[in-house]
């Protein structure tokens, strides 16, 4: 057997390590979750595990001390430890996609096979939490990015008009306040119409009790039709609701035909939905005010003022797209480059009114 190289060997302890510490990760992913979702993580640590086998049986008796993994798996592990959220979730699905398509060489492919399906398996975890969280994230987000946005523009849009300081800062509050109430009633309306749209779509319970009188499925199957099952599915699920009946005495749970919980999940709450797009949206429209809030005028705040939201942006994209399965980085840049595009188009304006009102 020819000797092997140096540079293998250090590789080969390098994906051990890795393979460790993404083990480690959902294991404590697991110790935050009960039920179903515990027993798929702890399986996933299983399967990483066996991953790390691999990596020793080709060292042999060259693993030697342990090596630190990537700094990625380390500061995951550490996240997963602390939170435990569909914000680290996120995260472990974009360092599979990774694993995915960076395979080495000396895996098997078993092992790639393994990490193309860890990426899926992730990806539907992940996606349970964003809908768990998506109505009040989406109202947060949009509520943040709102004032941001918004309330930046106005302030220097009054600004280029050439105004004094004590207007600036009474039109950037009045534009928090008004944007808040704004968004908040807003949200609230939304998400009561959504959730009374989805009660109205639901199937009642009236039918439920008329089940057991019915004296052919045909009547059933219509309801599953009209729900848009083909005509096939329909009068095979109707023939097993009413099998069901016949052996049970009731019907399946399952005769509702759709999921209402997760769909009113998915929707969220309207008070959830309003106070986070409240909050959201005044405390990103509380930055750019600030530098006048602290007694600063002229070039020097209306920098400070585009530089904070500018961060800001960058933050709220990096979250988005972290949260999303997305490039971070290019939700960021993209969240920026709107944000400040918008500002300079009223920060025109605002010169080109001031200057013909002057």
């Amino acid at each position: 057997m020819a000797p092997t190289a140096h540079a293998d060997v250090r590789r080969w302890r390098r994906n051990l390590a890795d393979e460790r510490a993404e083990a480690q990760v959902y294991r404590e992913l697991a110790r935050h979750r009960t039920g179903e979702e515990r027993e798929i993580l702890l399986a996933l640590a299983d399967a990483e595990g066996r991953h790390a086998a691999h990596w020793e049986e080709l060292l042999g008796d060259r693993v030697g001390e342990p090596v630190r993994p990537s700094w990625q798996f380390r500061v995951l592990a550490r996240m997963a430890r602390w939170f435990g959220s569909v914000f680290v979730l996120a995260l472990a699905q974009r360092a599979e996609a990774r694993a995915s398509a960076d395979v080495d060489a000396d895996a098997t492919a078993t092992m790639a096979a393994d990490e193309r399906i860890h990426e899926e398996v992730v990806r539907g975890l992940a996606a349970r939490g964003r809908t768990r969280l998506s109505g009040t994230f989406r109202a947060a987000v949009f509520g943040a990015n709102d004032g941001l946005v918004s309330n930046l523009a106005l302030v220097i849009g009054v600004v280029a008009a050439r105004v004094d300081t004590r207007t600036v800062l009474l039109t950037g509050l009045a534009g928090l306040l008004a944007g808040a109430l704004s968004m908040g009633a807003g949200e609230f309306i939304s998400v009561r119409s959504q959730r009374e749209l989805l009660a109205a779509s639901a199937l009642g319970t009236g039918a439920e009790h008329a089940l057991p009188h019915l004296g052919q499925a045909n009547e059933l199957a219509l309801v599953y039709r009209a729900r848009g099952m083909s005509a096939q599915d329909a009068e095979a699920r109707a023939e097993e609701v009413l099998a069901d009946i016949a052996e049970l005495g009731q019907a399946s749970t399952a005769f509702r035909g759709d999921h209402p919980a997760e769909e009113h999940a998915a929707v969220g709450t309207d008070i959830g939905a309003s106070l986070s797009s409240f909050t959201f949206f005044a405390s990103g429209a509380a930055i750019p005010v600030l530098p006048w809030a602290f007694g600063m005028s002229g070039t020097a705040a209306l920098l400070l003022a585009v530089g904070a939201v500018g961060v800001a942006l960058l933050l709220v994209g990096a979250v988005v797209g972290l949260i999303s399965g997305g490039p971070p980085v290019r939700r960021a840049v993209r969240q920026l480059a709107i944000g400040i595009g918008a500002a300079a188009v009223t920060y025109g304006l605002g010169a080109a009114f001031g200057a013909s009102g002057g």
